[in-house]
């Protein structure tokens, strides 16, 4: 997900997909350790995603008027 279309996002969309990235990355880490994953970047990916939907909904929060 880049970034523009983080912006797109109302702000309880970016909350839900949060919750949602955040759910997906500890069950991917827990499959992970059982066997290993075909696709291993997902992982880093997710993280990527999360971190971008987090800095978003801070920046938000320190800027309402936008």
């Amino acid at each position: 997900m880049k970034a523009s279309e983080v912006r797109e996002l109302s702000t309880l969309e970016i909350q839900e997909l949060i919750e949602s990235n955040t759910k997906a990355l500890t069950k991917m880490r827990l499959n992970h350790a059982v066997s290993p994953l075909e696709d291993t970047t997902k992982i880093s990916k997710t993280k990527k995603d999360i971190a971008r939907l987090n800095t978003e909904l801070r920046s938000r929060q320190n800027n309402p008027q936008k």
